[in-house]
């Protein structure tokens, strides 16, 4: 088990929020582990995310009356809109005091993970995300499971009666509530008949069609009935093994990758027969003292939204012109609100590459205004969004317009050993190496840690 009241105080904000805030580095090493997992736990009014640009009424591409320059308008507000909601949603990740309830909703946009073009259905998906992100598991299920966003990505406007589509019904088994192994194809098409009638409306609104539902007698999970979408939800619910693979997935985030079965099995049992209380299932988590063994500490590589956020909270700074954060979250493989596919962003080795690496070692030299961006975006259509094109990314990398307070940092840290507040695990830093790059002072020796290797690391 970590000792150090702050080497445990450390790993539990930065696993359960997005890192040390500035202005707690203080007294950090003073605070009570039980009273900073309260805190952690405290209420806030919920506030919504929601993108600045107004809405215009936007032109079906498929609208025979609409011109080519109608359509490149509406392209580009849509494109506006869903990159201010991706910046409003790291601007709440990096300033909330709610740091449990934003990370619980990092985890669920990788779980319930959609791709669609319409900031609409984003701002609706994400902000029942964020709401229920504590709440009950099923609520958040049903939820999700009626969003537009959820609907379109995974094809269920067009699950009809006579011509089942199969996707939705596929991955809210697979990767939503039981995962593989856990159901047969025969389950899923069954699944798929009681989500005929899902859709949704041009104003963005869940609608059940009866007409295209298929009412037939379905056998689904051993259960027989005329299920509706409900229902089906409902049964899924009843499996133990749901129960088991949310609790798994979540372990796997929040504590090690590789689990411990016998956590696992503890807590899953809890979980089910809470009624698949979110809330007290972290509670266990970070209350319990192997949260806080060695080997579950600094084992896991931050992804590049937690390194982000983790730096902006850290260092006390202005961002003049934060739209150079979302070209950083493209270079580093995780667009807010916009994951690879259906199964979310990868974990662990994945974020790391040639490339991916040296940014990351790079970006507090860059941030700091010691260097030069020198890294141009991957080739990938897909992932652009519609920004900038590949000049412009690098360009706009040469001046990100970050201020640091170094003064502030300088005041805060005097008589403190900053990589105790930078580095999850110390044991593995070498300060020699660090303090050989330096050159003495406060503001270079914080820079170096920030750039090493040990640093990725969370």
């Amino acid at each position: 088990m970590v000792t150090s009241p702050l080497s445990q105080n450390k790993h539990l904000l930065t696993r359960a929020g997005f890192g040390i805030n500035f202005s707690q580095i203080e007294n950090l090493k003073n605070d009570k582990n039980k009273a900073l997992i309260k805190s952690l736990f405290k209420e806030y009014p919920f506030r919504e995310v929601n993108y600045d640009t107004p809405d215009i009424v936007q032109i079906e591409y498929t609208d025979p009356k609409a011109t080519a320059d109608q359509k490149r308008e509406t392209q580009k507000i849509i494109q506006k809109q869903n990159v201010e909601l991706n910046l409003n949603f790291l601007d709440q990740i990096t300033k909330s005091e709610d740091q449990l309830r934003e990370k619980m909703a990092f985890f669920w946009h990788g779980h319930f993970a959609t791709r669609v073009n319409n900031p609409k259905f984003n701002q609706q998906l994400l902000n029942v995300i964020r709401k229920n992100a504590l709440g009950n598991f099923k609520e958040l299920l049903f939820e999700v499971s009626k969003s537009p966003a959820m609907l379109n990505f995974l094809n269920n406007q067009q699950n009809k009666k006579d011509h089942p589509n199969e996707n939705f019904a596929r991955e809210v088994m697979e990767l939503f509530t039981m995962g593989r192994g856990n159901y047969t194809e025969t389950d899923i098409k069954e699944l798929a008949r009681a989500f005929t009638g899902w859709g949704y409306n041009k104003e963005g609104e869940f609608i059940d069609r009866p007409k295209q539902h298929d009412t037939g007698t379905k056998t689904f999970l051993g259960k027989t009935g005329n299920f509706t979408g409900d229902d089906v939800l409902n049964i899924i619910l009843e499996q133990k093994t749901t129960a088991k693979f949310i609790t798994t997935k979540i372990y796997k985030f929040f504590v090690n990758e590789i689990p411990d079965q016998s956590h696992i099995n503890k807590l899953s049992e809890e979980f089910y027969a809470s009624n698949y209380d979110i809330k007290k299932l972290m509670e266990s988590i970070f209350s319990s003292s192997w949260f806080y063994d060695k080997k579950n500490v600094g084992n896991k590589i931050k992804s590049p939204t937690e390194l982000i956020a983790g730096m902006i909270r850290i260092l006390p700074m202005q961002i003049g012109n934060p739209e150079n954060i979302t070209v950083y979250q493209k270079l580093l493989g995780q667009m807010l609100l916009f994951p690879p596919n259906v199964a979310g962003w990868p974990s662990g080795k994945s974020w790391i590459d040639s490339s991916t690496l040296m940014l990351r070692l790079q970006i507090p030299q860059i941030w700091s205004g010691l260097r030069p961006m020198e890294y141009s975006a991957k080739e990938d259509d897909d992932m652009d969004m519609g920004m900038k094109s590949r000049e412009a990314l690098i360009k706009s990398f040469k001046n990100p317009n970050i201020t640091i307070d170094w003064l502030a940092v300088e005041k805060t840290f005097k008589n403190k050993n900053p990589e105790d507040y930078l580095i999850q695990n110390t044991e593995l830093i070498d300060m020699k190496t660090v303090n050989q790059f330096s050159d003495q002072s406060l503001k270079m020796n914080i820079i170096n840690l920030m750039s090493t290797p040990e640093y990725q690391l969370m």
